[in-house]
């Protein structure tokens, strides 16, 4: 009888999210009362608005909330995200352009499963988020990394994108604010890479979660506003996970044409159906309210993000750019590996970073999980007090 794999090679190729395994470990160190700090998981520390909160108890009690609906989304969150887009971006959608999702990460999978076929390639900017490389291989695309690193700012040129792309190039993955290194392209640049795309027929997947957490005189742009005529060749992806400090509730959705949307709908009629109906009902309540709460945490993270810069690089070897939008450090630490550190000496960034777990209780992120080996990424979302415990034990570390 002929031997066959369990796993299917699929989904046996995929790799875990180091993200969300660094916050796994993080968590489970604590249960075991170690006064583990973590900076792994991209999830803001607020409780999410009481207004909010509120909508999804009132929408508990609803019986309409207790049946299917359809799969594509309520047409009235339908509706409220097509305003909100208008509003925050200046992009004028149609409802029937909104699909709405199981959080970013489905939007992110349907649109690559939507858009791709074997062996076309998607130019993925590096340091990328971690889900990005392995929802286009679950599509039968190609990831193809090009990398800027941190004398540039973290953003790739035009120049760099036309060097990567071939005959298969189907599309770019565009992030901006970025996760893992807070980048925020100006506007200049934003056109000119929507430009680009719309010279050579390519699609735009951009992914606009951090779009309301900028700070100094950055501001995020949306590139089928600075370029309109991208609009038929673009999917926006969005959701009220860090916005609205709505992570846990589980609420996403892709902004594209309608024969994409509409085939993104069909993939999920089949794989998870409607979101569910209480979550969409409090993503109503927040995409329609103001965004006072969103400025109280935009406020908090942006004084963390000058006290976590700051701490980094007063340590010998490490040098942290200023991010400037979304809540993540992301500095480079070549200058401290080969060094023994407290009877270790971390060759790469992902040994560093279990050092300095094992050593100080600090869990923190490898640049390898990101594309870009040589940095860790620290996730300021967390409160003033833990943030400098934290980044002060990782001082004593390598400066010891």
């Amino acid at each position: 009888m002929t031997s066959r794999p369990r796993i299917s090679t699929r989904i046996a190729s995929i790799a875990e999210s180091a993200t969300l395994a660094v916050d796994a470990k993080a968590k489970a160190l604590k249960a075991e009362g170690r006064p583990v700090i973590g900076f792994g998981a991209g999830e803001p520390d607020f409780a999410t608005p009481d207004y909010i909160v509120q909508a999804a108890v009132e929408a508990a009690r609803d019986p309409r909330n207790h049946r299917y609906t359809p799969a594509g989304g309520l047409p009235e969150l339908k509706q409220a995200i097509a305003d909100k887009t208008r509003r925050d971006s200046a992009y004028d959608v149609e409802p029937a352009q909104v699909l709405v999702t199981n959080g970013g990460k489905q939007a992110v999978y349907e649109t690559f499963q939507s858009l791709l076929d074997p062996g076309d390639e998607v130019l993925l900017p590096a340091p990328y988020w971690t889900t990005y490389p392995e929802a286009i291989r679950l599509a039968d695309g190609v990831p193809v990394d090009v990398v800027a690193d941190e004398t540039q700012g973290y953003l790739v040129t035009v120049d760099q994108l036309e060097a990567a792309r071939t005959e298969r190039t189907k599309a770019l993955l565009f992030c901006s604010p970025s996760n893992p290194t807070g980048a925020v392209y100006p506007p200049e640049q934003v056109e000119a890479v929507g430009r680009w795309a719309l010279e050579h027929g390519i699609w735009v997947v951009t992914d606009e979660i951090y779009e309301h957490l900028t700070y100094g005189g950055a501001k995020s742009s949306s590139i089928p506003v600075q370029v309109p005529e991208l609009a038929d060749t673009c999917v926006v992806v969005n959701g009220v996970a860090k916005t609205y400090a709505m992570t846990g509730w589980r609420v996403g959705w892709m902004i594209g044409p309608k024969d994409v949307v509409k085939a993104a709908t069909n993939l999920q009629s089949h794989a998870t159906s409607n979101v569910a109906n209480v979550s969409q009902r409090a993503a109503i309540a927040a995409v329609s309210g103001d965004l006072s709460a969103v400025e109280v945490m935009r406020t908090a993270f942006d004084r963390r993000r000058r006290t976590i810069v700051s701490m980094l690089n007063e340590i010998d070897g490490v040098v942290c750019p200023e991010p400037q939008g979304a809540f993540y450090a992301y500095p480079l630490v070549k200058g401290v590996l080969g060094r023994t550190i407290g009877g270790s000496t971390p060759a790469t960034s992902a040994e560093l970073a279990e050092v300095i777990l094992d050593q100080v209780e600090v869990a923190v992120v490898p640049g390898e999980a990101f594309g870009t080996p040589g940095y860790l990424r620290l996730s300021y979302a967390l409160g003033d007090d833990d943030l400098a415990e934290g980044v002060g034990r990782i001082q004593r570390l390598l400066g010891s």
